[in-house]
């Protein structure tokens, strides 16, 4: 049904239980999957006086390459082709929208993405990339929520 998934990742227990499920389906489907994480650059890191911001933007890029390594190797052992790509947003506000153009651009049909079911206030200031990509999509999204492997973990 899907020939190619993109799975957003961003290093959280959530976007991995997304990855996680994206790997089952990509698995079982034949279908390639394409892991894709997002370098924020945002202003409001840059804003400390004397804050040199390459640092977190290096620790960014290494966070992304050893989550490659990881899905790539993970990927390869399980027979699902794909490989991890990355894109750099300039504000949180990219974010949905880089989501969206490489789902565009890698040819996916199905988005994958984990939620980290923030509410109230938090909500309203952090925003939800996750509930903005399944309203600008016209990719079918599945969401994966926070709490989703919690109970079999528990187990």
């Amino acid at each position: 049904m899907y020939k190619s998934i993109l799975v957003a990742v961003d290093g959280s227990d959530t976007s991995r239980r997304a990855f996680d499920a994206a790997l089952e389906l990509a698995k079982a489907m034949g279908s390639t999957l394409q892991p894709y994480y997002v370098i924020e650059n945002t202003p409001m890191y840059f804003d400390a006086p004397g804050y040199d911001p390459s640092i977190l933007r290096n620790q960014m890029i290494a966070q992304g390459n050893e989550l490659a390594a990881e899905f790539n190797k993970v990927m390869t052992e399980k027979g699902v082709a794909g490989a991890m790509t990355t894109g750099e947003a300039s504000s949180l506000e990219d974010v949905p929208t880089l989501v969206l153009n490489a789902a565009h651009t890698l040819g996916a049909d199905l988005i994958v993405m984990g939620t980290h079911g923030r509410r109230g206030f938090q909500r309203l200031i952090l925003g939800s990339v996750a509930e903005r990509c399944v309203r600008q999509s016209a990719l079918p999204v599945l969401l994966i929520p926070s709490a989703a492997g919690a109970q079999t973990a528990a187990q």
